[in-house]
């Protein structure tokens, strides 16, 4: 039996060549200018080498005032379209799809001497800064903004653009009644709260004609937030709207403990696949190809999304085959002479 991990997978014209996915994770390796470093080319270039499908690198910030960190990529102004299409051929001339994560990290933007901004002046923690409660100007001028993003995303010739609504960063903040407590039309019914993500989606579809995912948090893990049966409401939505595919994470609005495990946040993608009929991708300590190849084999997601092993092992996916009793392509590099690059 073929093993599903390494068969083909479509979403409009676009085919990864398997279902592994690097999942976005930030590097904190430019400087203020948000260009593309000799790491990034290195770092990202040596995970396509080693197979994986689609390569989403860490977020591209929208807004030089909405960074998740010090030295994180920009994708706020088109100087950085130069650099970005640099290291998406290189991503290419290895085999690997290459994704753009876009996002703004709002109330907890960690940007000397900049106050951060949020749906409601309130803080992520009691250690954390009080966010400026954004105006309607202001929340239409970083629709622009993500709108722009995946115009220069375009420009630069990633194959898939990711919306990202999770992890406590700014669109997420609208969608969770623990960091919005607006009174107008961006706030209280959850119809309201999801108003800035819509317009955002559809502001990012004026520009972008590709596969659309939108990365989510499947539940806020504290009492009065969001849940895994708000999520699928919320999932729904983006259907409605043409998103492609949801990818399930969860947490980061709140400051709690989270008990993490193998697969924990599997189920969120099962559910919103098989409830909402929507394409999902998977992620949350997958270690393993059986682990990856379970999900795929019992339709609880379409797409697996490796994060830490892929920072221990850029050759995950040759770990995985060996495991499922793959064979795999190999750099051609790595085949000269006859060798064989899966028992060697």
């Amino acid at each position: 039996m073929t093993a599903k991990l390494f068969s083909p997978y479509t979403i409009k014209d676009v085919t990864f060549k398997n279902r592994i996915v690097m999942s976005p994770m930030c590097m904190h390796s430019s400087d203020e200018s948000g260009e593309v470093k000799n790491f990034h080319l290195t770092h990202y270039t040596a995970r396509a080498l080693g197979q994986a499908g689609l390569i989403i690198p860490e977020t591209l910030v929208v807004d030089s005032d909405g960074l998740i960190g010090p030295g994180d990529l920009g994708i706020w102004d088109d100087y950085h379209i130069k650099g970005l299409k640099n290291l998406v051929d290189r991503i290419h001339e290895f085999g690997a799809k290459a994704g753009a994560q876009i996002g703004h990290a709002g109330r907890v933007t960690n940007k000397e001497g900049v106050t951060p901004i949020g749906p409601s002046p309130i803080p992520f923690s009691e250690n954390t800064q009080t966010p400026i409660e954004m105006t309607k100007k202001d929340i239409q001028t970083i629709v622009h903004s993500f709108k722009e993003a995946a115009r220069r995303a375009r420009e630069a010739g990633f194959d898939i653009l990711e919306v990202h609504c999770a992890h406590g960063y700014l669109l997420n903040e609208f969608l969770s009644p623990l960091s919005n407590q607006r009174t107008d039309e961006y706030g209280g019914s959850m119809e309201n709260r999801y108003r800035m993500i819509g317009e955002v989606i559809d502001a990012v579809k004026a520009e972008w004609t590709g596969p659309l995912f939108v990365r989510i948090s499947s539940t806020d893990y504290k009492e009065g937030g969001n849940t895994p049966e708000t999520y699928v409401e919320y999932a729904k939505k983006m259907k409605e709207q043409g998103v492609d595919l949801v990818d399930c994470s969860s947490g980061g609005i709140a400051p709690v403990k989270v008990n993490s495990y193998p697969n924990y946040q599997v189920p969120a993608a099962d559910r919103i696949r098989n409830e909402v009929g929507i394409a999902t991708g998977a992620v949350g300590l997958i270690k393993t190809g059986r682990q990856a190849e379970e999900i795929l084999r019992n339709n609880r997601a379409d797409l697996v999304f490796i994060g830490r092993e892929f920072l221990k092992n850029p050759f995950w996916p040759r770990a995985a085959a060996e495991e499922l009793d793959a064979n795999i392509e190999a750099p051609v590099q790595y085949t000269r002479y006859g060798s064989n690059w899966l028992k060697s």
